[in-house]
């Protein structure tokens, strides 16, 4: 490698980043390596009782090849499991865990798009068109992760059409929750913004989710689309009124009828 007429050697240890194992992936990007990378375990598909009710429907011979083609990553709260703009080489499916799917619109500014808990896909958006991720993503709470290689990935759907249709039920899940923020954002007033947004949140801790405990007030300003200086002030008017009962970060909803309508009518 020549650079201003010298000669640099590689280290084999940095080569050997960009060798594809074989039946395995090709090297985890930093960003994307979460914690312990020397830890990644390779638990079985066959063996995983966390799998997915997609994976239900994968015969035995594409359950083993969806088995060489993943990784199992572990990330800590507020790692990055993705970057908005980072090449895509991977889909992203959530064992056990919690995080938010966000938009960068500036350099200090992000939307929260979602939340992705345990059994939910990540970055199926970027298995057809660009190859970047549209988005970025983070653990609120420590989550397992498999990382499965994209290829592997588009070869099962083009083979089994049960699996297909699964996964394609769960992108249209995603994108209806995308067209209802779209309204939200661009017909309601920030009361009502931010009464959808923790209905949207609340859904989750039915799932026996926990979800307020791992998020800031500026997180839950983010999935209204409001300033954190106006989700505090409207989230003291809804507790004044008992829509609310705030604890530290912990919100819990008491009067869900007339939260639901302020978020209906903005």
């Amino acid at each position: 490698m020549h650079e201003g007429g010298r000669t640099g050697i590689i280290p084999e240890g940095i080569l050997s980043l960009y060798r594809e194992p074989a039946g395995l992936f090709s090297a985890v990007p930093a960003g994307n390596r979460g914690q312990g990378m020397e830890n990644a375990k390779h638990i079985s598909c066959r063996e995983c009782d966390r799998a997915s009710q997609c994976f239900q429907h994968l015969y035995p011979d594409e359950l083993e090849f969806i088995n060489s083609r993943k990784i199992r990553l572990t990330y800590l709260p507020g790692e990055n499991l993705f970057k908005q703009g980072a090449f895509s080489p991977y889909i992203m499916y959530i064992v056990v865990g919690l995080a938010k799917v966000f938009l960068q619109t500036g350099r200090h500014r992000q939307v929260n798009i979602r939340l992705a808990g345990t059994g939910e896909f990540l970055a199926f958006h970027s298995l057809f068109g660009r190859n970047v991720y549209a988005c970025s993503a983070a653990a609120l709470r420590e989550s397992t992760v498999c990382m499965i290689e994209k290829k592997g990935l588009l070869h099962l759907l083009e083979k089994n059409s049960n699996f297909a249709l699964r996964m394609i039920s769960k992108n249209c899940r995603n994108e209806n929750h995308l067209l209802g923020m779209i309204e939200n954002i661009t017909s309601r007033q920030m009361r009502g913004k931010l009464a959808a947004a923790l209905m949207y949140l609340h859904s989750y801790e039915e799932k026996a989710q926990s979800v307020f405990p791992y998020l800031t007030r500026q997180d839950i300003a983010d999935f209204a689309c409001i300033s954190h200086e106006s989700a505090i002030r409207y989230l003291k008017e809804f507790e004044k009124d008992g829509l609310i009962r705030v604890h530290g970060r912990n919100i819990q909803i008491t009067d869900r009828e007339r939260l639901e309508m302020i978020g209906e009518k903005g």
